[in-house]
């Protein structure tokens, strides 16, 4: 293993040890406190911002170069988080194992690995004559795994100075690079009935549980393969005992768009489901909160220059789209935008994700060369 590799894996170990998933609130600030030490060691002024809503803090964090050029469209912004979706001791006493070219460990992938390697990348321009042309601004955030409720307009803000977005989320397939996602949308469906013995007079309840059922067959009908649209009812929860008609269900609808027309279309229909049953109710709460993100001409001409200088590095840059969404989409229509800039690995959100050491030095090198040649 090359020395900078090993370099790289040492400073690593210790973010992905300090397990942070998003939930536990203190987890995370642990994990911030660790980030912003680092951050800070290196000569970045470093702002912590208080979480909210029982969500852990988020870190500004800002180069002291190019002060004098904050005003719009003037720096690069990097978009990171440090949360992850793993909870407590999902990995046991392994949360960083080598095997060959792969280490395995909680949030590894996604995306301890690609936010440390932003990090190494800047350290080491700190730590050579070159400075970039521009002032870089990192927003490392504490939500990204639950769609970014107390960081979105932190992102949005930000993104007010930014001239180039640079997101360290994985790459996919083999070191690809993210160019376009689809929408994201989360919903809650309520439905409410009337609960009766179940034994004793079931023909006067009416079951929430039985309403829920014929409203999941509606939602998932919905989804279009070929207009990449798609619904997923992941979780379902109601009833009060075995012997009693239910009066309560819930169910969470996942959604996944191509477009802002089609995004507005289902959110539409969603909105207008009605009952099926008699004496029942039919509530929707929820929304998009990740738009679809594009690629614009002007992230095309980002992508042709990440391209050309990962050609230098060494690899092949190829764009891809992604059904996933990140922190870059609410961006990524006004600025030009590079997403999966991050280390290259497989499973992210699985007990079996890990990432590649092979990986490191080039995705770093790319992130390094990047960040120095924007104008």
């Amino acid at each position: 293993m090359d020395k900078i590799d090993q370099n790289i894996l040492d400073g690593l170990r210790s973010w992905v040890e300090c397990e942070s998933p998003t939930s536990d609130a203190e987890a995370v600030n642990r994990m911030m406190t660790l980030a912003e030490t680092d951050w800070s060691g290196i000569g970045f002024d470093v702002v912590r911002i208080p979480g909210r809503d029982g969500f852990g803090d988020h870190l500004s964090i800002k180069s002291n170069w190019g002060k004098e050029s904050s005003l719009s469209n003037t720096g690069i912004l990097i978009l990171t988080h440090l949360d992850t979706v793993h909870p407590h001791g999902s990995f046991g006493d392994n949360k960083f194992v080598i095997d060959g070219d792969r280490v395995t460990g909680p949030g590894i992938l996604d995306m301890k690995g690609g936010a440390y390697i932003a990090y190494q990348a800047l350290k080491s321009i700190v730590n050579s004559t070159d400075k970039p042309l521009l002032p870089i601004h990192i927003l490392c955030t504490s939500d990204e795994e639950v769609g970014s409720p107390t960081s979105r307009s932190l992102i949005e803000d930000a993104g007010k100075s930014a001239k180039y977005i640079l997101v360290t989320e994985p790459a996919r397939d083999g070191g690809k690079i993210v160019i376009s996602r689809r929408g994201v949308g989360r919903y809650k469906i309520i439905t409410r009935g009337v609960a009766a013995h179940a034994g004793v007079n079931h023909k006067d309840g009416s079951s929430a549980i039985r309403e829920m059922a014929g409203q999941i067959l509606r939602i998932e009908d919905m989804t279009d393969y070929e207009q990449g649209v798609t619904l997923n009812v992941g979780k379902i929860s109601g009833g009060t005992a075995d012997n009693t008609i239910s009066d309560y269900c819930e169910a969470t609808v996942d959604l996944r768009v191509e477009s802002t027309q089609l995004a507005n279309e289902i959110d539409g229909k969603l909105r207008d489901l009605k009952p099926i049953q008699e004496n029942t109710q039919v509530l929707i709460e929820g929304n998009m909160n990740r738009p679809p993100f594009s690629q614009t001409k002007e992230s095309r001409d980002l992508f042709d220059m990440a391209s050309a200088i990962a050609a230098e590095v060494g690899f092949d840059l190829v764009g891809m789209h992604t059904g996933g969404g990140s922190d870059g989409s609410f961006l990524a229509e006004k600025i030009p935008t590079l997403d999966g800039l991050g280390v290259d690995g497989v499973g992210p959100h699985t007990l079996t994700e890990y990432l590649k050491i092979s990986s490191l030095q080039p995705r770093m090198n790319l992130l390094r060369k990047l960040i120095l040649n924007l104008t």
